[in-house]
């Protein structure tokens, strides 16, 4: 009996010890725009980053997922750009992502998107203006690497491992974004297989090692067993479809980043 006892109180120790350790998370709100109350469901609940769905209509930037449900009173500016700038001048503290996922070709939508920009320019993180408070991230259709020279330094890019790059190509690299599936096919039921935790934390141990980025899975299961396994493998910013079930998640275990420090480009040393 006393073994037994002793046994789980060195199990729970353990297990107070490994949640101790753990680092507080980035929280990202994925396909930000198809709940109830875009952006600002996502912003009121502490999130670092908000991602929306673009494309070039007409000259207008409209946000959807598919071109099947494009309308004409869903823009950016309206849905987006506009509210930001809105609590960008009333919270001088607050600091934000916007994963700008381009849906159409990116040829013709970044310069749309560099001109709608205008009006947050002070807002804006660039090298230029290292104490802006906003990052755009340009994720989906995206140019080379090579091709990053050729935008604003207001536009970083969200990366994939798809290509190599040289140092300066990095340097324009905002954040790493994997597709969880092509490492696991857990749907969150149970443990995760130890041979496919150990492939996810091997990869974010690499990138981490290599680049320095930070890393986001997309496509992982959106649950509590899911959450925590990622802070397990140790993954930097977490993704949702469901903004107050993970911001109360992390909240309850103290595990969240506060939303005055910006998702950095590359990790402290």
């Amino acid at each position: 009996m006393k073994l037994k006892t002793s046994l789980l109180l060195l199990a729970t120790l353990f297990i107070a010890a490994a949640e101790g350790f753990a680092q507080a998370k980035f929280i990202h709100s994925h396909n930000d725009y198809a709940n109830n109350t875009p952006f600002y469901k996502a912003y009121n609940n502490g999130f670092n980053s908000i991602e929306a769905d673009i494309f070039l209509v007409n000259g207008t930037l409209l946000v959807s997922h598919s071109d099947k449900y494009l309308y004409p009173e869903r823009t950016l500016k309206g849905m987006y750009l506009d509210p930001v700038a809105y609590e960008l001048r009333r919270d001088t503290t607050r600091r934000l992502n916007l994963l700008i996922d381009v849906k159409a070709d990116y040829k013709k939508v970044l310069p749309a998107l560099v001109k709608e920009l205008k009006p947050l320019e002070a807002y804006l993180l660039s090298p230029e203006n290292p104490h802006g408070r906003l990052k755009i991230l340009i994720s989906g259709n995206r140019p080379l690497p090579a091709n990053y020279k050729d935008y604003p330094n207001i536009l970083w890019f969200d990366d994939d491992l798809a290509y190599p790059h040289t140092q300066a190509e990095w340097d324009r690299v905002g954040q790493v974004s994997l597709n969880f599936e092509k490492w696991s096919k857990w749907k969150g039921q149970g443990a995760i297989p130890e041979a496919d935790r150990k492939r996810l934390q091997k990869t974010v141990d690499s990138v981490h090692t290599n680049t320095g980025k930070l890393v986001r899975f997309w496509g992982a299961p959106d649950m509590p067993e899911s959450w925590e396994t990622q802070i397990g493998f140790d993954a930097d910013i977490i993704g949702t479809d469901k903004i107050e079930q993970l911001a109360a998640y992390l909240q309850k275990k103290s595990l969240r980043k506060p939303t005055t420090v910006a998702i950095p480009n590359k990790q402290a040393k």
